[in-house]
């Protein structure tokens, strides 16, 4: 289905599909989404709500503290239906992976044990798509566990450790491709990347000049591939995309501290989580910093979800956090 950024006169490409941005946004699939209209899927510009400003702080959500003995992360939200599915890996071995689902009443439970999977998105028809350094590949879960291959391999060679994703309206899948989780497989590529995969899996390179590329996002109108990295010197990179194949990428945000996983609102406004400085910035379509929102450890990505779409979850050093915003986002 399409966002456009000033109508929002969305239009809801399945069923799980609730009435907001957060349900009924730029979903993230495998496969191309066909939108088809419905009498509940109207939301009207006034439901987008206001843009947070200045400083914010997230609260913890105590309940999804982790019960794990050894240091782990939490990773690639996505808001599904009523609940919230997360990637939970620690950081030894094989980097061991499962997705972890927080459904309303704040209980979190198992959802597929040992997924090795880092961020995640959710196709038309409600299946988990994910970024998987355990097979070094992009993969698709259905919600009772059963994992398909979308790609796993460029020019012969495995990938490093696939780390976020996004996926256009007509199936087109970007990925970041770092060296974070190399060592979970055997294999990997001599340079991190970012990835175009068509709808005929071909794979193709976007850009291979930033130090460990890791979130990704496109703009609302999927004009623009916005790709997080550079660590230290950390950037935001722009791509404009013409018929469908990124441009020469330009750097869009500059100075941010080791940045992650991104997210937009219904404005177009782009959420940045910098990992250890503990926060997610927002940013206007301008580059514009408008809003800081603080949490108490390591951050790694965001999205919106909740049933009017309104909250933010944060994903973290084994935690989550939520704020309350009156604004619409992607519900990854």
């Amino acid at each position: 289905m399409t966002i456009r950024k000033y109508s929002f006169a969305l239009l809801c490409a399945s069923s799980l599909a609730v009435i907001n941005l957060a349900g009924c946004g730029q979903m993230k699939a495998e496969a191309p989404i066909k939108a088809k209209a419905t009498s509940v899927a109207v939301v009207s510009t006034a439901a987008c709500g206001v843009a947070p400003f200045g400083e914010l702080a997230a609260e913890r959500i105590l309940s999804a503290n982790t019960k794990r003995t050894e240091p782990s992360l939490y990773e690639g939200p996505v808001w599904i239906k009523d609940a919230l599915y997360f990637s939970d890996f620690i950081h030894s071995g094989a980097f061991p992976s499962r997705i972890q689902k927080l459904d309303a009443n704040g209980v979190v439970t198992t959802l597929i044990d040992d997924s090795g999977s880092n961020g995640l998105a959710v196709d038309a028809q409600g299946n988990i798509v994910a970024a998987t350094h355990r097979f070094k590949s992009i993969s698709r879960y259905s919600l009772t566990g059963e994992r398909a291959n979308v790609v796993d391999q460029f020019e012969g060679n495995a990938f490093n450790s696939p780390n976020d994703l996004t996926i256009a309206k007509d199936g087109t899948i970007y990925f970041t491709d770092p060296a974070y989780q190399r060592a979970a497989a055997p294999g990997g590529q001599e340079k991190t990347r970012v990835y175009r995969v068509g709808t005929d899996r071909k794979v193709t390179v976007v850009d291979d000049s930033i130090f460990n590329p890791n979130g990704i996002a496109l703009s609302l109108d999927e004009k623009t591939l916005y790709v997080a990295g550079g660590e230290g010197k950390g950037i935001v990179r722009s791509y404009s995309i013409v018929d469908g194949v990124p441009q020469a990428g330009k750097d869009f945000i500059t100075g941010l501290a080791g940045p992650d996983g991104m997210t937009l609102d219904c404005h177009g406004n782009l959420y940045v989580a910098e990992h250890s400085a503990h926060r997610v910035r927002v940013f206007t379509p301008q580059a514009k910093h408008i809003a800081t929102i603080t949490v108490d450890a390591n951050i790694t990505n965001a999205a919106f979800g909740g049933m009017d779409g309104k909250t933010l979850f944060l994903t973290g050093a084994g935690a989550l956090w939520k704020v309350k915003l009156d604004v619409t986002g992607l519900p990854y």
